[in-house]
């Protein structure tokens, strides 16, 4: 199984080069936000329970949110893999969604790292809130520290995955189409047996 964790900060183009990655290898989209609404829609029993501290302004525990990713494993079996977005945010997710794929014998292959400069990504989402009408893209000071906070995030989270020498730094200040080829040349690289290179 193909299972790989994207990490861009606010601006890095993720949400694209996530899109060009699911179509091409036939991957499944993991992203807890959709899963989280999916689950909730759907009133199980971790979506009531996720929805129940929600409504009191709670963070849903990281059980909560493995136990949604297992069950899309055990409904997924026959899927190529996943791209998980958006988690882990936390070395303790990493390590939580480390031992639950271990359960399932199908461990992360590759974490994929987008990396922009701080500069570029200011202008890109600045120059993104002119026209999407985002207040929260518009306001410099807001855009800088969301930049910030990420990067503050997902320092520890980087060095957790270098260590097990999974992560791959991808520079994407570069156009669309050489991040994408950069990234899918990182995939092909740990993806060696797989039907789904074509």
């Amino acid at each position: 199984m193909l299972n790989i964790v994207l990490f861009g900060p606010p601006g890095s183009g993720k949400g694209t080069q996530a899109q060009g990655i699911i179509k091409k290898y036939h991957l499944l989209h993991l992203s807890t936000g959709d899963m989280l609404r999916a689950e909730i829609a759907a009133q199980t029993k971790l979506g009531l329970e996720a929805k129940t501290l929600m409504d009191k302004g709670e963070l849903v525990p990281d059980a909560v949110v493995i136990g949604m990713i297992e069950n899309k494993l055990d409904n997924n079996k026959s899927v190529a893999g996943f791209v998980f977005d958006g988690f882990p945010r936390t070395v303790k997710q990493a390590e939580a969604l480390d031992a639950l794929l271990e359960k399932h014998k199908a461990p992360i292959k590759v974490v994929l790292s987008l990396k922009v400069g701080e500069e570029e990504l200011t202008k890109r989402i600045l120059h993104r809130g002119a026209t999407s009408g985002r207040a929260d893209d518009q306001n410099e000071t807001i855009v800088k520290n969301r930049v910030v906070e990420y990067r503050t995030k997902t320092e520890p989270l980087a060095n957790y995955y270098a260590a097990q020498g999974k992560l791959k730094d991808i520079t994407g200040e570069k156009p669309v189409e050489e991040v994408y080829a950069s990234l899918c040349h990182e995939i092909d690289k740990v993806n060696t047996g797989s039907t789904h290179t074509h």
